[in-house]
């Protein structure tokens, strides 16, 4: 078994490994918005704690680097994922079992769920430290053809493991619902089929993950170290360290950039986390009164269909004109499609159709203007520390959606649905006014044409 783990093709770990590093993170981030939505909290207090959930994801470039220095990638992935597995089983039984009149007057206390929240963020953080092992085993696993090959693959499994997270699973809770007439019972069964299946991969990949040679002699070094050069390893890590983000912040345009990751997404983030409680909220709440089941199917499968499907062509897109050119069209996407929420809380449809057309051009218009923003964290990290750079992005990323999504459930409570679209719609003038302060090389991320392509 030691060979079969050391040389294991990359078709037999490769799938459920991105697989598996979905599957945990739109749980803790998305099924949680519609569980808790469900259960009868209520969106201020369901929108607060359901981004507070998020933090690790911010700060994870804090620890990315001790991820590399203690133990091998692939030990990281396992026991990250026997800790996501274990939490899983807890999250079975934690779920409560508030009254059917305390959920149908949306008064479920938030502190009912202590337990079930501590789990979350418990799985937040492993499933954080999972991505950052997962992504470096990738590189010191594959070699550059190898990668090359695979990037397509992963990315794939990812986005399926999003429909699976965001959509088979809510469709079946929500048949569940259907069936049994208790929703807590429903999530609980729910939870305990993720259990089990994410349990299952753990045990596969104990034995399919391979060995990686160059994952294991970067753990042999370290063990092999003397006193001496651990003290002066670690006064190095530590200078590197506190360089790359002194390097960072030192970059030209540094202050603009920061506002530009900042403010992007900021109708975004306000959207993404009421759009299921507005598909599920009563009609007398404003809300459009879908089953849950029917949210799985609408958001969870079409939405993500149509949100891949636009980043898809967006990069495509970008590969042609360029980053430059490619940032107003993207804004554009960014901002217009939000107005289909606004037409939806107006015209309030009950025809699943049109509702489903109405998601599906807002996910797609956000999977293509979203390209924008990936390109330009990308040029921005460009130089000396490129990865690590790229990190510190990708943590204002999301602080971008946490900090909107903290406070975006208690102004929809104030506001109602209606006018929290059209708040929605005014915050699109930051996505506007950010692009317009940025400045780029004109030829990044343009794909050379040659004179016979033309």
């Amino acid at each position: 078994m030691k060979n079969v783990i050391k040389n294991a093709n990359p078709w037999l770990w490769i799938p459920t490994l991105y697989f598996a590093e979905g599957i945990p993170y739109f749980i803790v981030n998305n099924i949680s918005v519609i569980l808790f939505t469900r259960m009868g909290v209520p969106n201020g207090e369901m929108a607060l704690f359901t981004s507070l959930i998020y933090f690790p994801w911010v700060i994870k470039p804090l620890w990315s680097p001790f991820v590399d220095i203690l133990r091998t990638k692939r030990w990281w992935i396992i026991m990250m994922q026997i800790v996501m597995s274990i939490a899983f089983i807890l999250l079975t039984f934690s779920i409560p079992h508030p009254s059917p009149e305390v959920i149908s007057a949306t008064a479920t206390p938030v502190s009912l769920f202590s337990f079930t929240l501590i789990l979350f963020v418990i799985t937040a953080f492993a499933s954080a430290t999972h991505d950052i092992a997962a992504d470096g085993f990738y590189m010191l696993a594959l070699n550059q053809q190898q990668q090359s090959f695979f990037v397509g693959i992963r990315s794939t499994f990812y986005r399926l493991s999003s429909i699976f997270g965001q959509g088979v699973l809510v469709y079946v809770a929500g048949v569940l619902e259907t069936r049994t007439g208790n929703i807590p019972w429903a999530w609980t069964i729910t939870m305990a089929i993720t259990a089990v299946m994410f349990s299952g991969i753990t045990i596969y990949h104990t034995f399919f993950v391979p060995r990686a040679k160059a994952d294991a002699e970067k753990e042999t070094e370290k063990l092999v170290s003397n006193e001496t050069k651990k003290k002066t390893t670690t006064e190095e890590i530590v200078n590197e360290f506190a360089r790359t983000f002194n390097l960072y912040f030192k970059k030209p345009g540094v202050l603009l950039a920061i506002v530009f990751m900042l403010l992007y997404r900021l109708p975004e983030a306000f959207l993404l986390k009421m759009v299921n409680p507005f598909l599920l909220d009563t009609r007398a709440k404003g809300g459009l009164e879908l089953s849950t089941e029917n949210v799985g199917f609408v958001y969870g499968t079409i939405g993500v269909i149509f949100l891949t499907v636009g980043g898809i062509i967006g990069g495509m897109a970008a590969s042609r004109w360029g980053l430059k050119k490619s940032l107003w069209p993207m804004a554009a996407c960014m901002t217009l499609p939000c107005f289909t929420f606004v037409y939806l809380s107006m015209a309030m449809p009950s025809n699943l159709v049109v509702i489903s057309v109405c998601v599906a051009i807002e996910q797609f218009g956000y999977g293509f203007g979203f390209t924008a923003y990936m390109l330009y964290m990308m040029y921005f990290a460009e130089g000396e520390f490129k990865t690590a750079h790229y990190a510190i992005c990708t943590a204002f990323m999301a602080a971008s959606m946490m900090i909107p999504g903290m406070v975006a459930g208690y102004l929809q409570e104030l506001l109602g649905y209606e006018h929290f679209f059209w708040m929605v719609i005014a915050c699109c003038i930051a996505t506007v006014g950010v692009t317009f302060t940025i400045k780029v090389d004109p030829e990044y991320g343009r794909k050379r044409i040659s004179k016979d392509e033309k």
